[in-house]
């Protein structure tokens, strides 16, 4: 056998391996610093050093607060026409009213059993219209459930079942203020109805404003896989404990796209605190402002964005008689920082009337802290509920003052004012398109400032209405001859 490649290919290797070990290195010839010989730390893992560490996993967590998720279904019976076509408007003026049929409408989502005597929570959106509500337990029993409360602006509600004296398990309330993005969670809930199902992510971000439409949208965002019947559901921490429930996703489809929302879960404890003891009265603190930017920032003369700079101030309110003035900016409330009126709301909302709220405020780059007592938004004017009588675009319509007071129940602006329709039931003002919550301005150029005055002003008209309507902050005008 020939060996001369062999002792070839040899030599070379000994040839590479002396000019490695002791030819010296040669000085990069840009003048830069050679690089480092200290070895590199080594990473922070390790083999696992028994077989419980190579089975670590949440499953103990998840056997803890599983049996307190629920479904729940919701059950209603509305009228549809028989012929989806003679619904239209359009056909209507020619066919007159459609021929209606009652159709059974479901909706399936989840819950979370809070007191072991039955006391569920949920979001008001699951159950909402529900005339037959139906808890379905994780051992598969189903329980016929009461509403104890439905509370729209918060989008939760509380129901309960009756356990005949038996004791559920139950997920036990953790402190929402107290989680960190980037803390695990887990989600659980019912997708589509496919059965019980357990996600992990993340906690993505927190404060999470503008949602939802209302005053108190305020969310927990997470990456565990959220999906349509996941609604009303758990978001636990590692250790097990209830940080929020699952409200909402952001999706171009409907389905899960990385992005899901909670209801943080010292809000939720508030409400069924609420359910349980005569309602859900949430405090307000009678201010109205916007973010603070980058351009509000430096004509301020502040160090950097940040904060709600107070627009309006309501008189005699709560932040009135604290010393709060147009033009104030509260950068914190209880020492959390706010930077929009949202997380203002929220942080307010986690109080009850006659608690004492603490806010960091400053103007011009003097800061002060300021205590301020918070109470329930006032009905001042009286709302003066009406039906509009007579024939003019609003006929049976129902119209109401407009007060902190009925602007929280239409989930308004608290410092809206004038007259809004509360209702355009099914009549010529629906005919028109009046929508709940449209604020009528004015009426043939008369400004239109309670309900007495808009009565006079349609009655008056002489069978030609211009209308000015305010809704959603958007100017809409309505011309209508009659």
């Amino acid at each position: 056998m020939d060996r001369s490649p062999f002792m070839a290919a040899a030599g070379l290797v000994l040839f590479a391996l002396a000019v490695y070990f002791f030819v010296p290195p040669v000085a990069p010839a840009d003048g830069l610093p050679a690089a480092s010989s200290d070895p590199l730390p080594a990473p922070q893992t390790r083999l696992p050093r028994s077989l419980g560490e190579m089975q670590l996993s949440f499953a103990p967590v998840v056997k803890r607060v599983a049996p307190a998720v629920v479904n729940v279904y919701s059950r209603s019976v509305v009228q549809a026409p028989v012929n989806p076509f003679f619904g239209d408007p359009f056909f209507q003026q020619f066919f007159g009213n459609p021929q209606m049929r009652q159709r059974v409408q479901q909706s399936l989502g989840s819950g979370v059993i809070v007191r072991a005597d039955g006391v569920i929570l949920t979001n008001d959106h699951v159950i909402r219209g529900g005339q037959d509500i139906t808890v379905a337990l994780a051992d598969k029993r189903e329980f016929k459930a009461k509403v104890l409360l439905a509370d729209p602006h918060t989008d939760l509600a509380v129901l309960k079942i009756d356990t005949h004296g038996e004791k559920l398990p139950t997920i036990e309330f953790g402190d929402s203020d107290r989680v960190e993005t980037g803390d695990l969670v887990l989600a659980v809930g019912d997708p589509f109805g496919v059965g019980q199902t357990v996600t992990m992510g993340i906690v993505s971000a927190l404060a999470r404003t503008n949602v939802t439409d209302g005053n108190y949208s305020y969310f927990i965002q997470t990456d565990a896989a959220i999906n349509p019947g996941n609604s009303g559901g758990a978001l636990v921490t590692s250790d097990g404990r209830l940080i929020g429930i699952n409200t909402a996703i952001f999706s171009r489809t409907g389905d899960y796209a990385g992005i899901g929302f909670a209801i943080p879960s010292n809000l939720a404890r508030r409400v069924v605190e609420g359910a349980l003891g005569g309602g859900v009265k949430l405090p307000w603190i009678g201010a109205d402002g916007q973010p603070v930017t980058q351009d509000i920032a430096r004509s301020l003369g502040l160090p950097k964005p940040g904060g709600v700079l107070l627009k309006s101030v309501y008189p005699d309110g709560p932040a009135a008689r604290a010393g709060l003035r147009t033009g104030d900016v509260v950068f914190s409330a209880d020492g959390t920082e706010v930077d929009d009126i949202e997380a203002l709301n929220y942080r307010v909302a986690t109080h009850k009337a006659g608690d004492v709220v603490k806010l960091r405020v400053g103007q011009r780059g003097q800061a002060r802290d300021i205590a301020v007592r918070l109470e329930l938004p006032p009905e001042n004017p009286p709302r003066d509920l009406t039906t509009i009588g007579g024939r003019n675009p609003l006929t049976g319509a129902q119209v109401e003052n407009l007060s902190p007071a009925v602007a929280s129940d239409l989930q308004m602006s608290l410092m809206a004012k004038g007259v809004v329709v509360a209702s355009p039931g099914d009549s010529i003002a629906a005919g028109q398109g009046f929508q709940p919550g449209d604020i009528i301005m004015s009426v043939n150029g008369q400004a239109i400032r309670d309900v007495g005055q808009l009565k006079r002003a349609l009655d008056g008209a002489g069978g030609h209405w211009d209308m000015i309507i305010d809704r959603g902050g958007q100017r809409m005008t309505l011309s209508v001859d009659g």
